[in-house]
C-alpha cells in the first residue's frame, strides 16, 4: 500500500506521524492533505533509513540540492562529498543527475549515504546507455527507458522526473510559438529529439500506465517534469509551456486514480511580474498537486549571481503556493558547481523558502525571527550565531571583523543604536 492508498482509507503510516511531528501539525490533518493529493511524502519502500519529509499545503517550504557526475567530471567521490556539503547547510532533498562514469554505483552511494529522499531523472541514464549501446541516443527503445526506470525504483530512489507532458502536440505547438531559446530541459530534449527522429509518441506518455505501475510496486513519486519550461524571461508562460501543464494536470488525476502520489514541477525563467500567475496556473490546472520550482530566475543577465535571481524568484514563487524549491547555484549557466556552490545554492534556496514560510504564517517561522531579534537586542553574539540560518558563516564574520572583546559589532562601534536606546529607555544591554 502506498502512503496515497494508506490515507485514502484513513491509516495514519508511521511517514506520516514522523512528518507530522517534525512540522508541528496533526497526524490526521496531513493524512488529509496526503489523500487528497495536496501534499506529497516521497518514501521508496526500498530507502530504509529515510527520514520522510513532506512537501505541499500547509507544511514548510522544502528545498533540493542537485549533484551528480559528468562526462567532464565522472568520479564519484565529488559528488558524495557535495552530497555531504548540501545535507549540512540543510538540504531537505537531493537530486541525483549523473550522466558521466558508473551512474549505478553513483546513485547506489548517493542512497546509502543520504537520509533524505532522493531523487533522479531516469532518461538521463537511459539515454547514456543508449548513447553507449547503440551509438544513437535516438535508437533507444522504450523498454530500454523502463528498464532504468524499474532498475532505479528498486534502488530506493523516493522521487523520479519524468517529462510525460512532452508530447508531439505540444512539441508542435512550441514550433509555432517561436521561442527564443526553445528547449533548455535536458530530458525534455532528449526526447523532443526521439519522438521526432523516430516519428513516435513520448512513450512515457504514450505508455504511462506502464510508468504508474512502477511507482506503485515501490511507492516513488511522480515528479511530472517540465520540459518545456522557458529558458529565458521571453520564453515565459508562453503557449507551449501552459499546453504542457494542463497535460500533466490530467496525468496528476491518472497518478491518484492508480494510488500513485504525484507533484508538478515548474518554471524556470520568469519575470517577477508573471510568477504569482504561474503558480496560481499550477494549482488551478493541476488540482493543488504540490509544485516543485526552479528558481524561478527572474532575470537571464546575472551569470555567477543566478543563485540570487533564483532566490528571489523563489521566495515571490513559495509565498503564492510552490512548495519545493530546487537550488540554483552561482555556477548556474556556466558550468559544474563547487563544494562552495553548492553550499552557497542550498543556503541562497532556504533563505527564500523561510521568506515564503513567512509569509504564510505556517508554525515556528515567526518564532525563530522573534528569537534572532530578541538576541540582537541583548547583543547575545552567541545566540546570534546559534540561531542563524547558516552558523559557519556568521561565525566567521563575527570572529574577522569584531575584537573578542567587543560589545557591538564593528559596523557601528560606540554609535551602537541597540546599546544607545537601551541607555535611553532604562534597558543597558550590556547587563545582558
Amino acid at each position: 500500500m502506498t502512503q496515497l492508498e494508506a490515507a485514502q482509507v484513513g491509516q495514519v503510516t508511521r511517514a506520516m506521524e514522523q512528518v507530522a511531528a517534525k512540522e508541528g501539525v496533526k497526524a490526521e490533518d496531513l493524512m488529509a492533505e496526503v489523500a487528497a493529493g495536496r501534499v506529497v511524502i516521497p518514501a521508496n519502500t526500498n530507502h530504509r533509513h529515510l527520514q520522510p519529509c513532506g512537501i505541499g499545503k500547509g507544511l514548510k517550504t522544502k528545498v533540493n540540492a542537485n549533484l551528480g557526475t559528468s562526462t567532464a567530471y565522472p568520479e564519484i567521490e565529488p559528488e558524495l562529498e557535495k552530497l555531504r556539503v548540501a545535507l549540512e547547510a540543510g538540504a531537505d532533498a537531493v537530486m541525483d543527475l549523473s550522466t558521466g562514469g558508473n551512474i549505478n554505483d553513483c546513485r547506489r552511494q548517493v542512497l546509502a549515504q543520504a537520509p533524505v529522499a532522493v531523487g533522479t531523472v531516469p532518461i538521463y541514464q537511459a539515454t547514456v546507455e543508449a548513447q553507449e549501446r547503440y551509438d544513437a541516443l535516438v535508437k533507444m527503445t522504450a523498454d530500454d527507458l523502463f528498464e532504468v526506470i524499474e532498475v532505479q525504483a528498486a534502488d530506493g530512489v523516493d522521487f523520479i522526473t519524468v517529462h510525460c507532458g512532452v508530447t508531439l502536440e505540444v512539441v508542435d505547438r512550441l514550433r509555432q510559438e517561436g521561442r527564443l531559446t526553445d528547449i533548455v530541459s535536458r530530458g525534455g530534449s532528449f526526447l523532443t529529439g526521439w519522438m521526432l527522429h523516430n516519428e513516435q509518441e513520448n512513450p512515457l506518455y504514450a505508455q504511462y500506465d506502464r510508468l504508474l505501475a512502477i511507482a506503485h510496486r515501490y511507492d516513488v513519486t511522480l515528479s511530472l517534469g517540465d520540459g518545456l519550461r522557458p529558458g529565458c524571461l521571453a520564453d515565459a508562460t508562453d503557449r507551449a509551456q501552459v499546453q504542457e501543464l494542463i497535460i500533466l494536470g490530467e496525468l496528476v488525476d491518472r497518478a491518484r486514480e492508480a494510488g500513485v502520489q504525484a507533484m508538478v514541477e515548474g518554471p524556470g525563467h520568469v519575470p517577477i511580474n508573471q510568477v504569482q500567475a504561474n503558480i496560481l496556473l499550477e494549482k488551478r490546472l493541476c488540482h493543488e498537486a504540490p509544485f516543485y520550482v526552479l528558481g524561478p530566475l527572474v532575470t537571464d543577465v546575472a551569470p555567477g549571481y543566478d543563485h540570487i535571481t533564483a532566490a528571489i524568484g523563489g521566495a515571490l514563487a513559495a509565498t503564492a503556493g510552490a512548495d519545493f524549491i530546487c537550488y540554483v547555484t552561482p555556477a548556474e549557466h556556466l558550468g559544474l558547481p563547487t563544494l562552495a556552490d553548492v553550499r552557497e545554492g542550498v543556503i541562497a534556496a532556504r533563505i527564500a523558502a523561510h521568506a515564503a514560510d513567512l509569509a504564510k504564517g505556517l508554525p515556528g517561522a515567526w518564532e525563530w525571527d522573534r528569537e534572532m531579534a530578541r538576541a540582537r537586542k541583548a547583543l547575545d553574539w552567541q545566540r546570534q550565531l546559534e540561531l542563524a540560518l547558516d552558523p559557519e558563516k556568521a561565525r566567521r564574520y563575527r570572529q574577522n571583523r569584531n575584537e573578542d572583546a567587543a560589545v557591538a559589532c564593528s559596523m557601528c562601534g560606540d554609535f551602537c543604536a541597540m546599546r544607545l536606546v537601551g541607555k535611553y529607555l532604562g534597558k543597558p544591554v550590556d547587563e545582558c
